[in-house]
């Protein structure tokens, strides 16, 4: 048989049962910072009581180490001075002020730990909820890996930077002001000559900032990569193990890691340098403090207490500058983080225009001249004209790559159509509300997908109002119920991820089972028996005959001993319809049917 997976595009990460476009070397670029940083101010907006908290003990905190050098300048000047009677009020003041400060710093810690908390777990459900309405496209266009890596590490790194800088940097800037406004109400020509190192300070940080954020949002893009490769080799290790190609893959992770560890390295050494070039602008600073205020000293335009508080000022006034610097790295990468969340939050949600029920539909399904690209110029149906009628069994069949789960995802809206109408019952499928579409309509899909989670909860999940007397009735027709009451705890029985610890026979029979359960008006079932034995798929068959009784099925199998009693075979080749007919009308055809027959069941090669 030939094999037109050209018309497939290609993906990093197959989602099950999707076969949709997937897209490698994907790079993402960096978005505005300024529009970043709005973006995360609008969640800072849902706190500000919390934030107004904060802020009154920040300026409690600021406006204690302001006052200190002050007070220990004038307990300097007493000194000299011999006015010893008078050090010991102004120490004790000195004292409530370094207390008050400690008290309201652990109070700052404590408020910027719960404020955080708060804006990552509402920037964590909006983001969960942008990803569940996601269009399929998207998620088949991204590796699962990189989209929770933004759901963890960019979301942990806004949390880190919310719990652990932002007081300090609310902190900084008021201690700055604070610290400058006292240099010049004690001597206004010393605190020009302290300030200007502030022109180096904003040089030196506007070019290693820019540096620092190429390589920072780089190194977050990396990360996500990563973690890609690794779900992906997880989800897939017994394939790696059964063809030996673990030292291969180990060398792909290898080389990305690399990678990754060459970009850490230069955004390290970017981020760390900050605080080095910061320590040796302040040492000028204190340099130059020393020379002109003893020179100021000598000449008696200030006291020897005020060159002390100018040292302490200048200090004071370094410190919040390095604090910065030292978390600058930091929030280069949380704000790279963040462009990347919000990237996600910016796409469209998945297109769900509609709002008619389906309430009395008798299941008539139309394909009226369908045209259809998963990327552009790579095209997969072309004119696709389809009739189904209510209550009929219609089997799509064809070599892989043909176009048969195409026809699937866009029946169920998985994807939009490029030109022409589906309808059902005569209605466009784009007028009838999403939720409704789907509703009646139950799918089985190749690769079957269970949760963590009771096998009771698992078969509810097509139909949460379903009673425990239809869901049993479910599993009987489904053939599962007897293979459910050898397990100690029976429907309670707790399935592993993806149901890992049942065969894929027994997976495959829950999810058809759960399909039943969903009591739809249309049935799909995309290579549902392909994954089962030749006894448990007669068991299967001989359940589905009453199951589509009065329901509209559409079936797409390889095997075509399962549909041989279909209404209506649909033969797909390269994405139109090569024929039509029930079986013994395509045998008598001899045209692509009889090719498929032939080659499966008398051996011959075509």
């Amino acid at each position: 048989m030939s094999n037109s997976n050209e018309n497939k595009p290609q993906v990093n990460i197959r989602i099950p049962g999707m076969r949709g476009p997937r897209n490698h070397g994907m790079v993402e670029k960096p978005k505005d910072g300024r529009k970043t940083v709005s973006k995360l101010l609008k969640y800072f907006e849902r706190e500000t009581g919390l934030i107004v908290f904060l802020i009154l003990v920040v300026v409690v905190v600021v406006f204690c180490s302001v006052m200190a050098p002050d007070l220990q300048s004038k307990a300097v000047d007493t000194i000299a001075e011999g006015r010893y009677s008078e050090i010991g009020g102004i120490l004790i003041i000195m004292l409530i002020l370094y207390g008050i400060s400690s008290l309201s710093t652990l109070f700052q810690n404590l408020i910027s730990a719960v404020l955080s908390q708060r804006i990552v777990k509402k920037m964590r459900e909006d983001l969960f909820a942008k990803i569940v309405d996601l269009p399929i496209k998207y998620i088949d266009n991204h590796p699962h890996g990189d989209i929770m890596s933004r759901m963890t590490n960019d979301v942990e790194n806004i949390s880190n930077i919310v719990s652990q800088s932002l007081g300090s940097l609310v902190s900084g800037v008021l201690t700055i002001l604070g610290t400058v406004g006292m240099m010049f109400y004690l001597c206004p020509r010393l605190a020009l000559l302290s300030c200007s190192t502030v022109i180096l300070t904003v040089i030196v940080t506007k070019y290693l900032s820019k540096a620092m954020r190429k390589f920072f949002t780089k190194r977050q893009v990396l990360l996500g990569e990563l973690n890609g490769i690794v779900e992906e080799k997880v989800t897939g290790y017994k394939t790696v193990v059964a063809y030996n190609r673990q030292k291969a893959v180990a060398c792909e992770f290898e080389k990305s890691s690399d990678e990754l560890t060459k970009t850490g390295i230069i955004a390290e050494i970017f981020g760390g340098s900050m605080g080095p070039v910061m320590n040796v602008i302040n040492n000028i600073g204190f340099l130059i403090i020393a020379v002109f205020g003893g020179y100021f000293a000598i000449e008696g335009i200030i006291s020897i207490g005020v060159v002390s508080a100018f040292i302490v000022y200048a200090k004071q006034f370094g410190r919040p500058i390095n604090e910065i610097a030292q978390v600058y790295g930091q929030i280069q990468t949380a704000l790279a983080g963040a462009e990347r969340i919000f990237s996600i939050m910016d796409e469209e949600s998945e297109n769900k225009e509609g709002s008619l029920s389906m309430e009395n539909t008798k299941g008539t399904i139309e394909f009226k001249n369908v045209n259809f690209s998963y990327r552009k110029g790579k095209q997969v149906l072309f004119d696709f004209n389809l009739d189904v009628r209510a209550g009929h069994k219609v089997a799509l069949v064809g070599a892989t790559g043909s176009g048969k789960t195409t026809v699937v995802n866009l029946l169920m809206r998985f994807y939009d159509i490029d030109s022409g109408e589906i309808l059902i019952d005569g209605v466009n499928i784009k007028d009838i509300s999403i939720e409704e579409l789907r509703k009646n309509t139950a799918i089985v899909l190749q690769d079957t997908v269970l949760f963590s989670d009771t096998i009771r909860n698992n078969l509810k999940y097509s139909n949460l109002d379903a009673s425990d007397d239809e869901m049993i009735e479910a599993t009987k027709l489904g053939n599962c119920y007897n293979m459910i009451k050898h397990f100690p705890e029976k429907f309670d029985t707790m399935l592993t991820e993806a149901g890992q610890n049942l065969s894929q026979g027994q997976r495959q029979l829950l999810s058809i089972a759960r399909a039943f359960l969903a009591d739809p008006k249309i049935l799909i079932l995309d290579e549902a028996t392909s994954s089962v034995d030749t006894r448990t798929e007669k068991h299967i068959q001989d359940a589905m005959v009453n199951l589509m009784k009065e329901r509209t099925s559409l079936i797409i199998a390889h095997r075509l001993s399962t549909i041989q009693d279909a209404d209506l075979i649909v033969v797909m080749d390269r994405g139109r319809i090569a024929e039509t007919g029930n079986h013994k009308e395509l045998l008598s055809k001899k045209g692509k049917y009889y090719e498929l027959y032939m080659t499966q069941f008398e051996g011959n090669k075509i």
